[in-house]
């Protein structure tokens, strides 16, 4: 007991657990939240993951898992309490909304099953990117005009000035609202944030529900002139047109509260999170930098930043039946906050959490936008309007600063940005008024999550030289220096090659401890599909490149007591770094290198210094093939082996370690054809995804992963081959047909994972946890 850090002489929670000082001291309105939620919560995080708060009379999650969890289960943890007054209000508060016939229902927010689902599905698809995208040029337009208000003073509020207006207007126009007096609708949708998740003192309450109420009744009065014609291109206007057909699913009081709620939806997040963003780009002059010089980078930017500091710092939920939440017991009507903004800091799941890097790879995981069935529909008409500002801005305004200021924020517990964001810059230095073509026309943004082919970075060649016979190494560094992302053997990147959009994939075979620069070989293929041969053709030392990644499906498992290296001509390169490491930690290993002739092996004096009689080198020309069916003719449960090279050395292999313990042999492919897709020759099937409440079908023409970005579900890819992995998504139930080289044959016959760009579903239908 006296080394228990809470103390028990404490105040308890509902549950009997005591309350330890900083649960007691947890205060979300005050400035230390409002200024940095992830940072407040810190001590949750590593201590006590899930507290109880006695200020606010809620239960706090903080990580990540839990937090995913919880939106997973919307059955066990309701969204009913969403939009609750966190604060209650008083009676003569109550009266004036009274008096207004204020009579907000359940929304998309905070809607249960199974009254949501079908509301949901009804009013979908006037969010999926592909009905987004006639949106963007009116936001491309609306953008331009703003900036030129400002172009010529030096200094504005971008708040003020651009980021509440621009997304309201836009907000307006998806809805088919007419434009209204704007600083009339910011005042009523700042009062309805503090009516439901704000702290407002007995003396502001009234005037507070008098606002909320005006904005109900002008939310009523624009409903009904809708609804004399209800033709016109607008959500609500889609929402009543859908009311003929479903009017059990979308009712009357159902529209008018989606009316005041979509308003405030629809535009506050975008424009706090616009806010955030750019505030923590200026922060970052680096990255600034780094954007306006490759605009491309642009979509990473955005997915980072609403990771970062995003505009949603928690939701709510209720819990309906005795549970628990990361071994806390609940009892069920425990009310919930839970902190998105903590769960995009997790180092459990975000390496470098605190670190604000645009090349990130996994970013796109952060739940500002929530999770499953309840996630923001919203979602991609923000993004593409933040990739909208940072495009006109970065080549606007590429010398924008961050004014002297102090940043203050509207105190509530969950939608957060800067009131104001205070910029400067030199008139005189403006980029249009030597070159005119900053203003031409640019290409349309893309609408929705980036893919794994966006997440990349601009790297110099540092140096090029032979290899081998038809062989070069490239060391690719930094432009400024800086350290590159930690890498472990058997990791890969992705090389842009020139500007045809061509991407090739190639292993790093230098020193992992060195984060100086990443190192590949690259063969001339003869019958190159044009990665390779870019490269030995054009690529020299100074050039710049776009690379992507490291990613790694082909790890060494470190715990292995004894491993065998197999390596078929460039195949070696995996290999390499496997081997370096496993001498590193001391493994019992062999390494094996086949080759045509030593003319054409690379690196092989590099690796005959640094592993001596371990290395084995068996070269065709010299009469000195492997004998892999001796080589293997034991199996070992102790054993890994490690392979790389052509598809008949890998063929061989397979062969060889049938009788060996499954998964005993790891391979790294350098092709596949077995994604490619036939219409004529696949089966349909259905999907039904858990977590969002959906069932779709997939046609025999057409991938998974297309079905799901049709369906509003972010998914990311890559090579879309079957090879690198990035758009795995997890299994719960039905018969995979797989069709990628990713996943070992253990994994691939527990059933619990598949890659959506190529594997299909046999049997009819399958299950997935998304």
């Amino acid at each position: 007991m006296s080394q228990c850090p809470i103390d028990h002489g404490a105040a308890r929670a509902p549950n009997g657990c005591p309350v330890s000082p900083e649960a007691a001291a947890f205060d979300p309105f005050g400035d230390g939240y409002q200024q940095d939620p992830p940072d407040y919560v810190r001590w949750s995080r590593d201590q006590e993951p899930v507290f109880y708060s006695p200020q606010l009379g809620y239960w706090v999650v903080t990580r990540y898992d839990d937090i995913k969890a919880i939106f997973r289960d919307n059955l066990t943890f309701s969204p009913a309490i969403a939009l609750e007054k966190i604060t209650p209000t008083g009676d003569a508060a109550n009266a004036v909304l009274a008096s207004y016939g204020y009579a907000m229902n359940r929304t998309l927010v905070n809607e249960d099953e199974p009254a949501h689902m079908p509301r949901r599905r009804a009013l979908m698809e006037p969010f999926t990117p592909a009905e987004l995208a006639h949106h963007e040029p009116m936001v491309r337009q609306l953008t331009r005009e703003y900036v030129d208000r400002f172009i010529d003073a030096g200094r504005a509020d971008l708040v003020d000035q651009m980021l509440w207006e621009v997304p309201l207007t836009v907000a307006l126009h998806f809805l088919g609202v007419p434009e209204e007096d704007m600083d009339l609708l910011r005042q009523y949708s700042i009062a309805h944030t503090v009516n439901t998740w704000g702290r407002p003192r007995p003396e502001e309450q009234v005037a507070v529900a008098h606002a909320v109420g005006n904005f109900w009744q002008l939310a009523g009065r624009i409903l009904d002139k809708m609804r004399q014609d209800p033709s016109g291109p607008g959500w609500m206007q889609y929402g009543i047109r859908r009311q003929r057909e479903q009017p059990e699913v979308v009712t009357d009081s159902y529209l008018h509260s989606m009316m005041m709620a979509g308003i405030v939806a629809a535009h506050e997040t975008t424009a706090n999170a616009s806010a955030n963003a750019l505030k923590l780009l200026l922060q970052h002059p680096d990255v600034w930098r780094e954007i306006c010089d490759d605009p491309a980078l642009i979509p990473d930017a955005v997915e980072e930043c609403l990771r970062h500091n995003g505009s949603v710092a928690a939701w709510r939920r209720v819990v309906t039946r005795d549970t628990d939440v990361g071994g806390i017991p609940l009892s069920a009507g425990s009310k919930l906050l839970i902190v998105t903004a903590s769960a995009n800091h997790d180092e459990r799941h975000f390496a470098d959490a605190d670190l604000f890097d645009i090349h990130r790879d996994n970013a796109s995981d952060q739940l500002t936008f929530g999770y499953g069935a309840h996630q923001c529909m919203g979602k991609n008409l923000a993004r593409m309007e933040m990739q909208v500002f940072l495009e006109e801005l970065t080549a606007r305004l590429p010398h924008m600063r961050l004014a002297e200021q102090r940043f203050t924020y509207v105190p509530n517990t969950s939608f957060r940005g800067p009131e104001h964001l205070w910029v400067e810059w030199d008139p005189a230095r403006n980029p249009e008024r030597a070159n005119p073509a900053v203003l031409a026309p640019r290409d349309a943004v893309r609408i929705g999550e980036p893919t794994g082919g966006s997440v990349g970075r601009t790297l110099v060649v540092a140096a090029l030289v032979p290899a081998a016979a038809g062989i070069v190494k490239l060391r690719l560094a930094a432009p400024d220096g800086r350290a590159l992302p930690r890498w472990a053997p058997g990791a890969h990147i992705d090389i842009e090659c020139g500007q045809t959009g061509i991407s090739r994939q190639y292993s790093l075979c230098g020193d992992p401890a060195d984060a100086s620069a990443f190192e590949v070989c690259v063969l001339r293929e003869a019958d190159s599909r044009g990665g390779s041969a870019w490269i030995h053709a054009h690529l020299r030392t100074g050039d710049r490149v776009r690379v992507r990644g490291p990613r790694n499906h082909f790890r060494l498992h470190e715990s292995c007591r004894k491993a065998i290296f197999i390596a078929g001509g460039i195949g070696v390169t995996p290999v390499s770094a496997m081997a370096r490491r496993a001498r590193a930690l001391g493994i019992d290993y062999a390494f094996h290198y086949c080759g045509r002739s030593r003319a054409a092996m690379a690196m092989r004096d590099e690796l005959v210094a640094l592993h001596g009689d371990r290395l084995h080198l068996h070269v065709r020309d010299e009469g000195q093939r492997a004998d892999f069916a001796s080589l293997l003719d034991t199996p070992d449960d102790a054993t890994q082996i490690y392979a790389c090279g052509p598809a008949r050395m890998v063929e061989a292999l397979e062969a060889c370690c049938a009788a060996w313990p499954e998964d005993a042999l790891r391979v790294e492919h350098f092709s596949s054809t077995l994604g490619t897709l036939d219409p004529s020759k696949e089966q349909p099937f259905t999907v039904e995804l858990r977590d969002s409440g959906l069932t779709l079908e997939v046609p025999a023409d057409q991938t998974l992963l297309t079905a799901l970005r049709c369906a509003n579900i972010d998914v990311q890819s890559d090579c879309e081959e079957g090879l690198c992995g990035s758009c795995e998504v997890p299994v719960l139930a039905g018969e995979i047909d797989h069709r990628d080289v990713v996943l070992t044959r253990a994994e691939r016959e527990e059933g619990r994972r598949m890659m959506s760009c190529c594997s299909r579903g046999k049997g009819g239908k399958i299950v997935l946890g998304l």
